[in-house]
């Protein structure tokens, strides 16, 4: 066991302030790096130069996986290594998918996921003699989006939303998705295939239709979505809440409506909002034990302690504490705790 605690702390994200809360800014935490089997894989290094003041923990961490996930583990990685300035925080996105291509072989100790791990990633970890823990950490609401131009589709059913995205989908313009809606071509903005976001909506959207279509701007990097879709006029993309929260000035959240009418993002506080979906980590079961693997995953859920007893207070006071709760580089970052059992698989 990695904590003495028979719980752990899991987060409702909210609102992760993202790259650019992340120290040096999101065009460079998210900068596209090599590609490899369609992967797109971006790395961020997190270290704090050494000081004779530092808390005797040295050693390297490897992180990869969910681009999700990435802004709340980045995070925490800069406030660690403030912390113990002789540990080195590498944490890479490429996707989850390709996340678990590095872990199950044993190349990096924790893995970023936006969704669980799948069959054939767990008999690619047996395969290789890994084991793991699997802790879930928050619950994300995929934001579906327009530009803030489009003052048109502010609502979408999930069938709308198949009749787009689907396999055979020969939906080009907005007027044949509703003809009340203007003849303005349709431009797709999505994650990669290897991502636990596309995993996600391709399983509440488009399973029954065959999978997704592929003739759309595929990226793991979500700025470079962000920048699609309120770049075009008839722009129309998904990713995590974080991106959307972070870009609220170019961006609309499209409210879904999956038969109980039409419900946003912030639905996935009472669990009305189809498209919420949880958030884990995934830590290598040989290296828990590790003191630097230990104290690291200690801290990522302590850190958010302020947060926790903030639940306890009145509607007000836990939104003034909220708003005082920084993560990294002085920015605020709204997020909600919840319980969560640690399972180990």
């Amino acid at each position: 066991m990695i904590r003495s605690k028979s719980k752990f702390w899991s987060l409702l994200l909210v609102m992760v302030l993202v790259l650019a809360a992340c120290g040096g800014g999101s065009d460079d935490a998210a900068e596209e790096a090599e590609e490899s089997g369609g992967e797109e894989s971006a790395t961020q290094t997190t270290a704090a130069p050494s000081s004779d003041g530092s808390s005797g923990l040295t050693g390297e961490i490897l992180i990869d996986g969910s681009s999700t996930v990435f802004p709340i583990t980045q995070a925490v990685a800069e406030e660690f290594t403030a912390l113990n300035p002789d540990v080195q925080i590498s944490v890479g996105v490429s996707g989850t998918g390709g996340g678990f291509k590095k872990f199950c072989p044993g190349e990096t100790m924790i893995s970023d996921a936006s969704r669980p791990i799948k069959d054939k990633e767990k008999a690619l970890c047996e395969e290789n003699g890994v084991n793991y823990l699997e802790v879930q950490v928050g619950i994300d609401a995929l934001s579906v989006v327009v530009p803030t131009s489009n003052d048109w589709a502010t609502c979408l059913t999930t069938e709308e939303l198949g009749s787009i995205w689907g396999a055979d989908s020969t939906v080009s313009s907005w007027n044949q998705v509703r003809s009340s809606f203007p003849d303005v071509e349709i431009d797709l903005y999505g994650p990669g295939t290897d991502s636990g976001t596309f995993d996600f909506f391709n399983e509440e959207i488009t399973e029954d239709l065959g999978g997704s279509r592929s003739d759309y701007t595929a990226s793991e990097d979500d700025n470079v979505l962000v920048n699609g879709v309120s770049g075009s006029a008839g722009g129309l993309g998904y990713f995590g809440l974080a991106y959307y929260e972070e870009n609220k000035d170019k961006l609309t959240a499209v409210q879904v409506d999956a038969g109980n009418g039409c419900v946003g993002p912030e639905g996935a506080f009472s669990g009305t909002y189809g498209l919420a979906r949880p958030l884990f980590i995934y830590v290598n079961d040989a290296k828990a034990n590790d003191p630097v693997i230990k104290a690291f995953v200690d801290f990522y859920f302590d850190s958010l302690d302020p947060i926790v007893e903030a639940q306890t207070k009145s509607e007000d006071e836990f939104a003034n504490i909220l708003g005082k709760v920084k993560f990294a580089s002085n920015q605020p970052s709204a997020i909600l705790l919840i319980d969560s059992d640690l399972k180990k698989k």
